[in-house]
This record gives C-alpha cells, sequence and structure tokens, in this order.
C-alpha cells in the first residue's frame, strides 16, 4: 500500500523517557571510542546515503572517529556513480579491524536476514532502517525500525533535523538520491514524512551531480544482461518472468526488473539468475497493495531468504549445485510458486518477444 499515511512522529516528537530518538541514539554513543557503520550486501544509495549522514552526525555533535563500510560489491552504474562522485570512503566489512570500544549501528537493514556477510560474533549497538522484514534483534540496545517511511535517509535526515546540525551540500546529495530511489516508481512508496525530507534537502544538494548519478555510464554486461533477459521472458497472465544464466553482476537482476515492469500488459516483474553460487531474485509490482516483499518471501520460503517493500522485493537462494539441470529444477519450481502466490493458472508462458521474430532478427 502506498504509504500516504500521516506522519506518526513530527521533528519533535519525544519518547516516554521525554528524549527523541536521536537524543538516546546519541547518548548511548557516548562511551564508544568508533562508531562504524554496517548495512547489507551490495549497499544501494539509501544505505549509503544513511550511512554518511549518520557519521556526519555522530563527528558533529559527539567528535567521535566513524567508519562507514561496504558489504560486498557494488556494480550498479547508478550506485558506483554516487560512490565516485561524492568520494565515499567505504572499507569492505571483511578488512574492518574491529576495536572492543567499538560501537557498531547497522543501517538499512537488519540482523540475521540474510542480507550481509556482517559477522555475527560482533555485537551490534543499533539497527536504524525502514524496512518491515523482520530480524534478530535480541541483544541490540537501541533500535529504531520505521516501516511507515519510505526511506531509511528519511530517518536520518530526521536526526540532522532535530540535533539542529548543518547538513553539508555532500550529505544532502547523498541523502536526497537515497530517498528519491526509495519512493521511485508508480504508484510510489512515500510518507508525507519522505516527501519533507525531500523539501528540505533539496535546496541543500547538488543538482549536477544528482543528473550526473541518475545518467551514469552503462557498462557493456548492462545490455548483454538487458537482451539475455528480453530473450528469456515468459508472460504469465500478469506476471513477466525473466531468468538471466549467468547474472554478470548481482545488482543487474534489479536493473531487469526496473525495465520490465513498465511493460503496460502486467502488474508483477521477476527477474532471477545465478550469480556465483547463488540465485538472485529481484521483483517489482506496478500496483497498489502488491504484497511483493510478503510474496517474494512466501515463495522462497526456506530455499532462501528474501523480503521488501510493497512493490519492490530482493532475495536470493543459495545454491548446492550449479550446473544446468540443477538450475532448471529451481527456476521451475520457483515458478510453480510465483503462479500459486499470484493466483493465476500453471499454463505455458508466452514469449515476450516471439521466437520467430528473434530468430529473424539474427538472420538479418
Amino acid at each position: 500500500m502506498a504509504r500516504r499515511s500521516a506522519d506518526p512522529e513530527s521533528t519533535s516528537t519525544k519518547t516516554s523517557s521525554g528524549l527523541r530518538r536521536s537524543d538516546r541514539f546519541l547518548l548511548g554513543l557516548n562511551s564508544f571510542d568508533r562508531v562504524v557503520f554496517v548495512s547489507h550486501v551490495q549497499p544501494d544509495p539509501d544505505s549509503l546515503g544513511s550511512m554518511l549522514g549518520l557519521a556526519h552526525l555522530v563527528e558533529t555533535r559527539l567528535g567521535k572517529p566513524t567508519l562507514i563500510t561496504r558489504d560486498g560489491l557494488i556494480s550498479r552504474a547508478e550506485n558506483r556513480a554516487l560512490v565516485d562522485v561524492l568520494n565515499l570512503e567505504l572499507v569492505p566489512v571483511e578488512d574492518v579491524a574491529w576495536g572492543q570500544n567499538d560501537a557498531v549501528v547497522m543501517v538499512d537493514s537488519q540482523p540475521r536476514t540474510g542480507r550481509h556477510t556482517f559477522p555475527d560474533s560482533v555485537p551490534l549497538f543499533a539497527v536504524i532502517d525502514h524496512h518491515d522484514t523482520p530480524g534478530d534483534l535480541e541483544g541490540v540496545t537501541f533500535t529504531d525500525i520505521r516501516a511507515t517511511h519510505g526511506a531509511t535517509c528519511t530517518l536520518v535526515t530526521k536526526y540532522l533535523l532535530e540535533q539542529g546540525v548543518t547538513i553539508p551540500e555532500r550529505v544532502a546529495t547523498a541523502l536526497l538520491y537515497g530517498i528519491e530511489t526509495e519512493v521511485t516508481g508508480y504508484p510510489r512508496e512515500a510518507s508525507p514524512a519522505d516527501d519533507a525530507a525531500l523539501i528540505v534537502l533539496y535546496p541543500i544538494a547538488d543538482k549536477d551531480v544528482i543528473a550526473q548519478i541518475r545518467n551514469a555510464r552503462l557498462p557493456h554486461s548492462y545490455f548483454e544482461c538487458t537482451l539475455q533477459a528480453m530473450q528469456s521472458s515468459f508472460i504469465y497472465d500478469r506476471l513477466l518472468l525473466s531468468w538471466v544464466n549467468p547474472l554478470p553482476l548481482p545488482e543487474q537482476a534489479a536493473e531487469v526488473v526496473d525495465f520490465m515492469i513498465r511493460f503496460d500488459q502486467v502488474d508483477y516483474a521477476v527477474c532471477g539468475g545465478v550469480y556465483e553460487d547463488s540465485l538472485i531474485l529481484s521483483v517489482r509490482a506496478s500496483i497498489e497493495n502488491a504484497r511483493a516483499g510478503e510474496i517474494l518471501r512466501q515463495v522462497v520460503g526456506k530455499l532462501g531468504r528474501a523480503g521488501g517493500h510493497d512493490r519492490r522485493a530482493g532475495g536470493s537462494i543459495p545454491l548446492s549445485s550449479t550446473a544446468p539441470s540443477a538450475i532448471e529444477d529451481i527456476q521451475a519450481e520457483l515458478r510453480r510458486r510465483f503462479l500459486k502466490a499470484l493466483k493465476i493458472e500453471d499454463t505455458r508462458g508466452q514469449r515476450l518477444v516471439p521466437l520467430r521474430d528473434m530468430l529473424q532478427n539474427l538472420q538479418s
């Protein structure tokens, strides 16, 4: 459902303790030497912008050193451009030398959801997120999870405003783009809080940099992947299902469905592809109350991990074998599960691009 309900918390709202959430967050960090920010695998603009914004908050208000990490690849062209043009210094999470008195803050994700390689042995101080994918929060001192918000960057913008911290152009640019990428699409998954944050950030952000990120140059693999997806796309009533094997980069499954969901004859687009020893899944929907995250969790079940929002979702399934026959079997099972979840008759799909047209194009 579109996030149109009134924002339950203004920037001045206090908790039962008499402190705002941003106050409690900062107060809890006082006894630590350093603050380390972690997020999910293949961090996206919302997680990157959130980590940058929180690092600015901590450095400004507490004067403590911070570290922003990267879990896995950043392969989507726009996301790489964000890192490059804003000169984000990201430390691979596997290279972090964890200190005994580090405060570790997980942003835009939740622990033990299968969306990160962050070591479970390192205790978390805080989790700040906007997903409704349930995580294991036992033992976490501070949590702020607001599924009514379209982006974690919106929460971070609230923290900065609550604390009266000046938002530099670089930070505003990252936060603005992070919110924009989360609430894009139609119908929008945005709350009044997201729109209020955008209004604050827009005058400060560097619009030329935003344009540069939006129009990032694309690698050759993008076009190869798109071609393969179109050749392997089948329509089942209101579902478009695409397979790309192998998937050149994990985030390209999301790029495929971002393109495919614009097809005017379907409500759902799904792309799955094998990357290394995992099957990556990405889902988009074009209708309200689509329950994309819930449906993908239902489809994946115990095979792997999945989650997301009403109209955007992603997941992965570890593969015991990458033999062609094994991949065909798991993809056939997933197809059956998607059709069942969407109450679509299990019949032979119709190619998006007829085979004869593909052959004619190759011969011309």
